[in-house]
This record gives C-alpha cells, sequence and structure tokens, in this order.
C-alpha cells in the first residue's frame, strides 16, 4: 500500500465519543498492536475499549519509594553505629524509632521522582516532534474531534487497515507522511 519510510500510517477522524469508542474496539480486535486514540477531552472506559493493561508507574513509584526508606534507614545507622558512635541520653546506638521521619521523607522523595521521571519515560517524553503534527486535521483534536492513528511499523499494517477504519465510520481518513 504505501512505503512504511516515508508514511507514518493513516489518521481517521471520528465526530463523537461513542464513535471512537466502538471503532477503538474494532481495532483492537483486528488485532493491530502499534496504534493510538487521541481525544479532546478523557472518554471514559477508552482504555478498556483499546486494550490497554494496568499502568507500570506504581510499580515504579513503590520500588523507588523502598529504595529511598532503605538508603534513608542506612545513612543513619551507618552514621549513628559506625562512623560517629555517641552515647546520648543513654539510647543506643541504633535506636529506629528516631530514624522514622528521615527514613519516611527519603522513601517519599525517591517516590515522587521515580513517579515524574517513570512516567515520563513510560510516555516517551518529552518528545519535540509527532508526524502527526503534519496532519491539518489533526489540529481539532483539542478542540472537537477525536482520531485514531494506525503506524506503518504496525505488522498488520496493509490494504485492509484503510477498509477496517472506513468500516468503523470515520468521517475522514488520511494518510500522514513522516
Amino acid at each position: 500500500m504505501t512505503d512504511p519510510r516515508k508514511t507514518y500510517g493513516l489518521l481517521a477522524e471520528y465526530e463523537s465519543a461513542a464513535d471512537i469508542y466502538h471503532a477503538c474496539e474494532k481495532v483492537r480486535d483486528a488485532g493491530y498492536r502499534l496504534w493510538d486514540s487521541y481525544t479532546p477531552y478523557p472518554v471514559h472506559g477508552l482504555e478498556k475499549a483499546m486494550g490497554v493493561g494496568p499502568s507500570k508507574v506504581p510499580w515504579i513509584t513503590f520500588a523507588c519509594g523502598m529504595v529511598g526508606a532503605s538508603i534513608g534507614f542506612s545513612a543513619q545507622t551507618w552514621v549513628s553505629a559506625f562512623d560517629y558512635p555517641i552515647i546520648y541520653a543513654g539510647k543506643p546506638f541504633i535506636s529506629y524509632q528516631a530514624f522514622v521521619p528521615v527514613t519516611f521523607e527519603s522513601g517519599v522523595l525517591l517516590a515522587s521522582f521515580g513517579t515524574l521521571f517513570g512516567m515520563l519515560a513510560l510516555n516517551g517524553l518529552p518528545r519535540w516532534y509527532h508526524s502527526l503534527f503534519n496532519a491539518p486535521k489533526f489540529a481539532r483534536v483539542t478542540d472537537d474531534r477525536f482520531f485514531i492513528a494506525i503506524e506503518a511499523r504496525d505488522p498488520k499494517f496493509g490494504d485492509e487497515t484503510r477498509a477496517l477504519l472506513e468500516a468503523t465510520g470515520a468521517v475522514s481518513i488520511e494518510e500522514v507522511e513522516r
């Protein structure tokens, strides 16, 4: 159909949230993997219609929080018991009750950094250029239109892709160049 080196993919335009919801279900059921939907506002349940799995960000946040708490607790233990041991008020060198605030705060600090940078990495941000910005109609995605873009890199991409998008009730379908 098209040269995947010069073509980004196909962009289909829809008029309503219900239209794009049902179109996403059909594209998902057809087995496409490299595609996305674009809407001017969040559409409830669209991620399920697209077949998107749960986010990995909570796991990244948890892991970074545990690493931060471990570093905070270990640093305090090292300083108070080995590097600079001082007995004050008859307390033991490793007084873990006093370590709770710093342990908690270092855990929260690394969890927040992990959340931010994990989200940016998983979303592929910052992205300074995207081929869809070459499509003049795509500017309406922030106003009142809904779009589905199927990439030419998808293994199932071919002549049947345009037919599938036409069958979903797209208002218009255009080929987007890189």
